[in-house]
């Protein structure tokens, strides 16, 4: 008789696993942890580099009383403990947009925040390409420079004590993961294959949306500089505006109430654009 190899339960992380969630999309790639209730157009969520699903979650509840909120679930954490890391964004985007074929007609939004920003802008360009008859109807990039823009600062090199003085800098850590060497060892991977796909990101050259761009940026974020915010408007051939929030990288958090508010009226504005362009 063969046994069943044992595989170890992952572990409670501060801000971990709610379990009201449900898988939605194949793999894995998908959450959804609040049924929407207004029946409007589909936000995809991308976290940041360390992220996963649950980060969003008080922010898709704020959202879903007009919009129905998929988040990805990157692999390497919480419940994708035991599955690798992806290090390169356009995998990540090629393996997403896989998971959103049940929501292909319907009208879709993303938003991403820092390495997410790029994932977020990835998935549009391939959802142009690949669902002509209904692209997405704009992407909101946050907390990053646009994809033209280069950001290596060699993160996903640092050793150990590096990484975990870089998760402390952003301020986004809660305080016992970062007090506590256990659930460090099981975070740091997943941070550190982040920042690769990250860093070593690099868009194609000369890529355009035809859909509209937002672009969110803390003020007092020192590692995105407004340049580098404004010039996301290089990457769509529609409408681009730019909102600049009150905090640092993380400000999608401290702000979670007025970035919530921007996200519905851009999301309304799209929507909007969308039907009067399919007007004429």
């Amino acid at each position: 008789m063969t046994s069943t190899p044992h595989r170890p339960t992952p572990p409670n992380i501060p801000g971990g696993p709610v379990r009201s969630r449900r898988d939605t999309g194949q793999d894995g790639w998908i959450r959804q942890y609040h049924p929407p209730r207004g029946g409007g157009p589909v936000l995809v969520c991308c976290p940041h580099a360390g992220g996963s699903a649950v980060a969003y979650h008080s922010l898709s509840a704020a959202l879903s009383a007009t919009t129905e909120v998929l988040i990805t679930q990157y692999p390497g954490r919480q419940d994708r403990l035991l599955e690798p890391p992806v290090e390169n964004i356009a995998e990540m985007a090629d393996s997403v947009v896989a998971a959103l074929t049940p929501w292909r007609h319907r009208p879709i939004a993303l938003f991403g925040h820092s390495m997410g920003s790029v994932l977020a802008y990835e998935i549009a360009l391939r959802l142009e390409r690949l669902w002509p008859g209904n692209p997405p109807i704009g992407v909101i990039g946050s907390g990053r420079s646009a994809p033209s823009v280069r950001h290596d600062r060699g993160l996903h090199l640092l050793g150990d004590e590096g990484i975990v003085a870089t998760m402390a800098d952003l301020a986004g850590t809660p305080t016992a993961l970062l007090d506590d060497k256990d659930l460090l060892a099981v975070v740091i991977p997943a941070m550190r294959s982040d920042f690769k796909a990250a860093e070593t990101y690099q868009d194609t050259g000369g890529t355009r949306l035809d859909c509209p761009i937002s672009a969110y940026c803390g003020e007092s974020d020192v590692n995105v500089p407004a340049e580098g915010v404004l010039a996301w408007g290089e990457h769509t051939t529609a409408g681009f505006t730019s909102r600049f929030f009150p905090g640092g990288h993380f400000y999608i958090q401290s702000g979670e109430r007025e970035v919530a508010r921007a996200i519905s009226r851009d999301v309304a504005a799209f929507t909007a654009a969308r039907a009067a362009a399919r007007k004429h």
